[in-house]
């Protein structure tokens, strides 16, 4: 949704003290004012905002209430313009996070959310093994992806193989990967990509900006897909992944050091990186097995790798069985593995090791 409605920021959105007592009446417009810390001069940038959820119950009636009205008036209001274009790498972002929250919180909805996104993108996007960058109405369009497509719906599908197990996610992510590798890199400079194919249309400059802003810019983005499908894929891509990841991070360190600001996911995936990336294995099935993959979820630090199936299920789940016949934790950094572990306390103090 635009910000904007007929040329005027923020013209459906945002409220005044006199519009909120137009609305809702002098008490509780004055209430409300308050309590949404509305004032006449605006609150742009005014700093960290205060406002919290009443706790008294008859103060959280009245806080519904308000709501509820103020939403309706809202309604009424001009509506802005809907942007229902289909960008590969921001749908990438949203079924990676979808992905990650709905094993983080428990909510088998938002995995199954973005499965299906995921197979909308695979499906209209993937074209003759090559990505496309927007589709609209369900038909894809000619334009070709850029380096962040491929990096951030890579990173998408490998969120979603660690929630569901599913194998196909980490083959379709391989492959992404490895064409971006193919056709974006820099032969000149090892560890620099280009923002377009190398068969993409001549510019004057081919670009190539490795900054992140409001988000991953395409190298960082590929970075933190490698890095990822270096740990959960088979042992040849995993050490020719890691290899290029190395390659990445040299050149972003002065980045990270002079423009932290914005260096946000490659200072993300240069912890992971010197964390191994941690990776945790969970075999077996049934409730023992999921009581250990919560803890694992719960106790491993962004950018590990987390993945619970059968024994050889998945590359980073084979040659890891069972222990007495009982599921089992195995949790390891930098590809060196501790021994397996088969309960919640011994996970969690080799999570802690």
């Amino acid at each position: 949704l635009d910000a904007d409605t007929d040329g005027v920021e923020g013209l459906t959105y945002v409220w005044t003290p006199t519009q909120l007592a137009d609305v809702l009446g002098d008490a509780d417009g004055r209430w409300a004012a308050t309590t949404f810390e509305v004032t006449a001069r605006g609150t742009f940038e005014e700093g960290a905002s205060t406002l919290q959820l009443p706790a008294d119950p008859t103060e959280q009636a009245r806080w519904e209430s308000v709501r509820a009205r103020l939403l309706a008036a809202r309604s009424r209001r001009p509506q802005p313009a809907r942007d229902d274009k289909v960008v590969a790498a921001w749908n990438g972002l949203a079924v990676g996070a979808l992905a990650e929250a709905g094993v983080a919180l428990g909510h088998a909805s938002w995995i199954a959310a973005a499965a299906r996104a995921a197979d909308f993108l695979v499906t209209t996007h993937l074209v003759d093994g090559r990505l496309r960058r927007t589709s609209r109405s369900g038909v894809v369009g000619t334009s070709a992806a850029v380096l962040e497509d491929y990096g951030c719906l890579a990173d998408g599908l490998l969120a979603l193989h660690q929630a569901t197990g599913e194998p196909r996610w980490l083959a379709l992510a391989a492959e992404l990967l490895d064409v971006a590798v193919a056709r974006f890199a820099d032969p000149a400079t090892p560890g620099a990509y280009f923002d377009t194919a190398d068969d993409a249309e001549r510019l004057v400059r081919r670009p190539s900006d490795p900054s992140d802003n409001a988000s991953p810019s395409g190298a960082s983005a590929l970075a933190g897909a490698l890095l990822t499908a270096s740990a959960l894929t088979d042992h040849d891509r995993s050490t020719r992944y890691r290899d290029l990841v190395a390659e990445m991070l040299s050149r972003a360190g002065l980045l990270i050091t002079r423009a932290p600001r914005f260096a946000g996911q490659w200072a993300a995936v240069a912890e992971a990186w010197l964390a191994g990336p941690v990776q945790v294995a969970i075999v077996g099935a049934g409730p023992a097995a999921d009581t250990l993959h919560a803890a694992a979820v719960a106790g491993v630090a962004g950018g590990s790798v987390v993945l619970a199936g059968e024994p050889d299920q998945a590359p980073l789940l084979a040659g890891r069985p069972l222990v007495a016949g009982a599921p089992a934790a195995y949790v390891c950094r930098g590809f060196v593995c501790d021994r397996p572990v088969t309960t919640v306390d011994d996970l969690t103090k080799a999570l802690a090791g």
